[in-house]
């Protein structure tokens, strides 16, 4: 249904593609969006991982206007004494292992990756970066230099010099990491891919090798994190640290927000020559703080991460159907593929017609994206997968 804010939407709003969805919606609610007709929308993609404890979750809409009556935008980050920022980085800092001690926010997962970029060359004084094929890490010219696709980096050339895409979850690329090498980047799930996951000894081993090398693991959880893959953090089932975590996505609960997490040691290194080696006006914003620590809190202490396993297989169990190729998931991150990326748009537009969101990946556009908020119900999967399925 067309109106005037559509008709303005087209014409004012910069556009990221030649068809946009074009859905007004007007309201959110748990795992549902409403438009303007008042149709309902199963949200199957969670904003793109973001609403893991579903939109408007009580508690995070309590603390945004609890620190709304407070105050909001104070002076650029990490000057002043924010009580949102502190209690957030402590809680946080409290659920990781001892070495990731120092948060660093952003405004989102690109600029945490680009901090984290920044920060990997004046910890080690080296240039190089080593990332993966069908790798992701944000749009930015630096986050854009070391993902891993031709197609989406070529436009936008020449970027960043002395980055070395290898093949993910393979022993050539372990031999490419030298001392030379100042960080490797890696996802601890290839999610732009189409959901693939390393083999736990492989990413042990690209530990052993940037421990060798004095090269520092940078592991992207931007869309993995926050209980998304089963656990909090998804380095967690592969008994690996990184030197530096990316987060972003449902870090901020609904409200923009990324950050790189390393040791405070490390991080010191950003305070001189040059002092504010690195600096944001806006990142860590008081109320994003806020609404992240809250959603945090509602992750851990109504305990939805326990329960992704199971949800995770019902998903799979439902799934099945001749014209569907493979299910692949990591947790509640699943892509269904299909023969191409026509059949599974006609899928999508068809899902969305009848009353659920979806999506495709990136780099594996034949493949439906399924990432629902956490709180997501059995009798909500198995509506989900009805559709899903009667569209086919």
């Amino acid at each position: 249904m067309s109106t005037e804010n559509h008709r303005l939407f087209l014409k004012h709003v910069a556009q990221t593609s030649t068809a946009p969805l074009g859905l007004e919606i007007v309201k959110a609610e748990g795992l549902y969006l409403y438009d303007r007709a008042g149709k309902a929308y199963l949200d199957g993609i969670g904003g793109i991982s973001v609403c893991n404890t579903g939109h408007r979750h009580p508690s995070v809409v309590q603390a945004i206007k609890d620190q709304a009556d407070r105050y909001l935008h104070l002076l650029v980050y990490g000057e002043l004494v924010q009580s949102p920022q502190v209690e957030y980085a402590a809680l946080l800092a409290a659920q990781l292992p001892p070495s990731l001690d120092a948060v660093y926010f952003t405004n989102s997962g690109a600029e945490a990756t680009e901090g984290a970029m920044k920060l990997a060359k004046r910890v080690t004084g080296r240039t190089e970066i080593v990332a993966f094929n069908q790798s992701y890490h944000g749009s930015t010219q630096g986050a854009l230099s070391i993902i891993g696709d031709e197609y989406w980096r070529n436009a936008f050339r020449p970027l960043l010099p002395g980055i070395r895409h290898v093949d993910y979850n393979t022993a050539a690329a372990l031999a490419v990491i030298t001392d030379q090498t100042a960080c490797v980047i890696a996802e601890t799930v290839q999610a732009e891919r189409g959901v693939y996951t390393p083999d736990k000894e492989w990413l042990q081993l690209l530990r052993k090798r940037c421990d060798e090398t004095g090269t520092l693991l940078v592991l992207d959880e931007i869309q993995a994190g926050f209980g998304r893959t089963g656990s909090l953090w998804g380095f967690t089932r592969y008994d690996v640290v990184p030197d530096i975590l990316l987060l972003g996505k449902a870090l901020g609960g609904g409200l923009p927000m990324g950050a790189f997490i390393a040791s405070r040691g490390k991080m010191w290194t950003l305070t001189d020559k040059p002092v504010l080696g690195h600096i944001t006006t806006f990142g860590g914003h008081p109320l994003c703080c806020a609404a992240g620590l809250a959603s945090l809190k509602v992750l851990l202490e109504e305990d939805w991460i326990s329960q992704v396993a199971y949800k995770e297989q019902l998903f799979r169990r439902l799934l099945v159907h001749p014209s569907i190729r493979a299910v692949r998931s990591s947790g509640l991150l699943i892509a269904v593929e299909f023969d191409s990326f026509e059949q599974n748009k006609r899928i999508i537009d068809a899902c969305i017609d009848k009353g659920l969101l979806t999506d495709w990946f990136l780099f594996a556009p034949a493949c439906m994206r399924i990432a629902p908020p956490l709180v997501i119900s059995e009798e909500e999967i198995e509506k989900a997968c009805s559709i899903i399925l009667s569209t086919v």
